[in-house]
C-alpha cells in the first residue's frame, strides 16, 4: 500500500492509499479524516462515508489538495491493519 496524508484546502487530512497519480486528480482508495479527539489523541472516520460500499476507488482534484506527504509508520501498519484482507499477528512475544 502506498499510504500517504493528503491536506486538504478545506483543512482536514485524509489518510488513503494512493492508486494513482494523473495530471488533474489523485486517485485513493480506503480515505479516512482524522480528527482531534482532545487529550492530545487523534480519531479517524471515513472520510466521504455517503459513498457506495461498493465503491472502492476516489478520485480527488488536485485543485484542492495542499499537499500530499507520507505519513509515519505506526499510523502506517494501524491503516494496513484496518483495511488488509490479511490478518497479521500481533508482534508480542510469546514467554
Amino acid at each position: 500500500m502506498n499510504v500517504k496524508v493528503i491536506r486538504m484546502s478545506s483543512g482536514e487530512d485524509v489518510v488513503a492509499s494512493v492508486l494513482e497519480d494523473k495530471e488533474d486528480v489523485l486517485v485513493i482508495e480506503n480515505p479516512i479524516v482524522a480528527f482531534n479527539q482532545g487529550n492530545g489523541q487523534l480519531g479517524f472516520a471515513p472520510y466521504a462515508p455517503l459513498l457506495n460500499k461498493d465503491q472502492k476507488e476516489l478520485e480527488l482534484n488536485k485543485k484542492w489538495i495542499v499537499y500530499v506527504a507520507g505519513v509515519n509508520d505506526d499510523l502506517v501498519e494501524s491503516y494496513e491493519e484496518m483495511f488488509s484482507p490479511i490478518s497479521k499477528p500481533s508482534k508480542k512475544l510469546i514467554l
